[in-house]
């Protein structure tokens, strides 16, 4: 049966190609989400370790929050694709099975249209044309178009600002992924895919 997967998603053509895709991204994700979770655990533990020896680390308040904040948005991403987003069910229980199917592609549809649209205002927001012309030069850019994300700095990394914002971008681009490829699956163009290394997906384990 895992032999026949690769094979269904070879002849699915464009939809083999997304759920591939979105396959793809989803084991990168919990490799993120792994590690994620280990950085901030183990630079929470270091603060409490250096507080109480009386040597606190300036830095790591804001490692964490940072590191929790792309948690956040990794996360939510794998949690589209997997489907255990929130979700109300108070209208669709009360339809029958094809009017369930209708509300969930429609639901489904309206998260891609959120990716694309969260995309779009990335790409306004970062203007990745308007620092190019500008050479590269932050400076330049923010005097030319009163957009400073790329002369800011983080208060006690001192990190690049825009370097920290990429989750957003990155966020946009996978949860349009994932909901592309669940709409495929909703749409029942291919079968749905079961997603190992992740036992909460599945409604037995979730209960």
């Amino acid at each position: 049966m895992n032999d026949a997967k690769p094979v269904v998603a070879a002849r699915g053509g464009p939809f083999g190609l997304v759920l591939a895709l979105s396959s793809g991204l989803l084991a990168l994700e919990r490799v993120a989400v792994i590690g994620l979770m280990g950085l901030v655990t183990g630079l929470i533990l270091l603060n409490v370790v250096t507080r109480y020896a009386g040597v606190p680390i300036y830095w790591i308040d804001e490692s964490a929050i940072y590191a929790v904040v792309w948690l956040t948005f990794v996360g939510a991403s794998a949690m589209t694709r997997l489907r255990l987003d929130f979700s109300v069910g108070l209208l669709t229980e009360r339809l029958p099975p094809v009017g369930v199917k209708v509300a969930r592609a429609i639901a489904t549809a309206f998260t891609v249209l959120f990716g694309l649209s969260l995309a779009y205002m990335c790409w306004l927001w970062m203007d990745p044309v308007g620092i190019a012309a500008a050479g590269f030069d932050a400076k330049a850019f923010a005097g030319a178009t009163f957009n400073f994300l790329y002369t800011e700095h983080t208060q006690t990394l001192n990190w690049p600002t825009w370097v920290v914002s990429l989750v957003i971008p990155i966020f946009a681009v996978s949860i349009t992924v994932h909901g592309l490829a669940n709409l495929v699956e909703d749409l029942e163009f291919l079968p749905r895919r079961v997603h190992r290394g992740f036992p909460m997906a599945h409604a037995e384990a979730a209960s």
